[in-house]
């Protein structure tokens, strides 16, 4: 007859690896938050500041600069634009990453150009 070993309270090296992919992958999900860097589509009204020869160059209230192709108005008219921003500069994440990567910068720092040493 054939008898089978049983292993009591041993997990397998299956379940475990399993669980710990699992488990890494789970906090890689938490921790880089790929949402944020998902481009997300949008359509607005943007005022052009510029015609080239690809179209007319404008800039959209979220501080992008948006090339709509086959455009012939002037600058100073208002034409709709369909581009891509990344989901991060819409709810705010990139603002918040950068207000915690550097917490001793106030607005005056961002405000201030320019080199050299203060007084």
């Amino acid at each position: 007859m054939y008898e089978q070993k049983q292993k009591e309270g041993r997990l397998s090296r299956r379940v475990l690896l399993s669980a710990m992919i699992a488990g890494i992958a789970v906090a890689i999900v938490f921790t880089v938050t790929p949402w944020n860097f998902i481009p997300t589509q949008i359509t607005e009204d943007v005022t052009v500041i510029a015609n080239t020869e690809y179209g007319c160059v404008g800039e959209s209230q979220y501080g992008i600069s948006v090339v709509v192709p086959d455009c012939s108005a002037k600058v100073g008219d208002t034409v709709s634009a369909t581009f891509n921003v990344p989901s991060g500069k819409l709810n705010g994440y990139w603002q918040e990453l950068e207000r915690r990567q550097n917490p001793m910068v106030d607005e005056w720092d961002r405000s201030v150009s320019g080199s050299g040493f203060s007084p």
